[in-house]
């Protein structure tokens, strides 16, 4: 099968012939019996991976499992948001990679993710917080990524729907923006790297639940699915929510734990807000979406499951917080919310990994912030699966760190995941 091309002479051609003959975006191919490499998980992260394993690396024989349809995973259920504003010279230099890579993502897919780079603005609350958001941006600006520290009302100069009266529930003392910071498409990222990763030689084998792995002398050699038998030189697991599940086939135990994640958005409305606002304090972020909906989101559930709903208290106490920032949106009716599955990891910091057991790879516990990082984890994980090695920048992102002591603890707040 022949991909078109989207191009401007080829929306125009279809457009005149009523879009009969676009070519459908991606195979739908049987599994083969073997393969170089498996990744199980065909979210953003896995489809990401098997691209950069057929473009950099140049292996192509490669096979990803999808237990469900592409993009129905957590991929749809994350809130988009793009950053790199970390402290921590490992975390910061990691997610600067995936910030690039964002720049200039639809044109290396030909799929427009629709990444808009309106900024992501962490609000300050006392002094001692802009304080602290003062050596965040030195600490970023050494790292190469860039920050802007802003008083209270250049602020309000940039957000003038947050309330900044004296009498705010929260008052704003100013805050660290980051502008390339921003949001993409999500399920527009998960078909275009499947698209492109599709045109490259990779199988996506959607429908296609990997039941357990069997093993000889301490290695993967092949995988049982419900669409049959898979051999595979080298397996990749890169799924989110149930990563501990299927670590647990390998009889790898990981140190994560699964909680919900609650989304929501209001019912849309004209542009009203250009920028990713985030408090800590508030415990809520709130942006924008393309189609005019505000989108919310705050702090885990509290308790572990794997179910894709929670608790109305929490939606409550989202929509509770982000009017204490935003009064003017209280007119607007909440339209729909929902639950995502993300494994916690006791650091707060992702796993991206070689294990115990040869030839078998993690890239998992990305905790609240992995869809920020779908194209930087791509890159270093095929880098990671390809060379048996680590990549220089998720060098710190090995599992044995909890093992040694080493853990990348951004907020210094113990193996408490909710803390994080």
């Amino acid at each position: 099968m022949v991909q078109n091309t989207y191009s401007l002479f080829n929306l125009a051609y279809n457009a005149i012939h009523r879009h009969r003959h676009w070519s459908t975006a991606w195979r739908k191919p049987e599994p083969a019996s073997a393969y170089d490499v498996v990744i199980i998980g065909g979210g953003g992260h896995g489809l990401a991976t098997a691209y950069y394993l057929a473009k950099n690396h140049g292996i192509t024989n490669v096979a990803v499992l999808e237990k469900g349809w592409l993009g129905g995973g957590n991929t749809g259920r994350n809130t988009t948001i793009v950053r790199s504003n970390y402290y921590l010279a490992a975390n910061a230099r990691f997610y600067e990679l995936s910030m690039q890579l964002w720049e200039t993502l639809s044109q290396d897919l030909n799929f427009n993710v629709m990444y808009s780079p309106r900024g992501v603005l962490n609000l300050a609350h006392t002094p001692g917080q802009l304080g602290a958001f003062a050596s965040r941006g030195n600490a970023m600006r050494l790292n190469g990524v860039d920050a802007e520290l802003l008083d209270r009302e250049q602020v309000a100069q940039r957000v003038p729907q947050l309330d900044i009266s004296d009498q705010a529930r929260f008052p704003i003392w100013g805050g660290l923006l980051q502008p390339r910071g921003g949001i993409a498409r999500h399920d527009a990222v998960a078909w275009g790297y499947a698209r492109a990763a599709d045109a490259l030689g990779v199988d996506i084998i959607e429908n296609c639940e990997v039941t357990s792995m069997q093993r000889e002398n301490g290695r993967v050699t092949a995988v049982e699915t419900t669409r049959g038998r898979i051999q595979a030189n080298r397996v990749g697991v890169v799924v989110a929510g149930h990563a501990g599940t299927v670590a647990g086939m390998a009889d790898l135990r990981l140190p994560l734990e699964s909680h919900i994640l609650q989304a929501m958005v209001t019912e849309p409305v004209k542009p009203v807000l250009n920028t990713v606002v985030t408090s800590g304090a508030a415990h809520c972020y709130v942006n924008q979406s393309d189609k005019g909906e505000l989108v919310m989101g705050g702090d885990l559930d509290g308790y572990n499951a794997y179910a894709r709903r929670g608790s109305p208290a929490v939606v409550q106490d989202v929509v509770s917080s982000a009017l204490s920032l935003f009064p003017d949106f209280s007119r607007l009716r909440l339209m729909r919310t929902w639950g995502g599955t993300v494994d916690m990891s006791m650091d707060g910091s992702p796993i991206i990994s070689k294990t115990p057991v040869d030839n078998l790879y993690l890239n998992v516990g990305w905790c609240y912030g992995g869809f920020k990082a779908t194209p930087g984890s791509g890159w270093v994980f095929a880098h990671t699966i390809a060379n048996d090695e680590p990549h220089p920048l998720n060098a710190a992102f090995r599992l044995d760190r909890f093992r040694e002591g080493r853990a990348l603890d951004e907020n210094g707040a113990g193996p408490v995941p909710a803390a994080h």
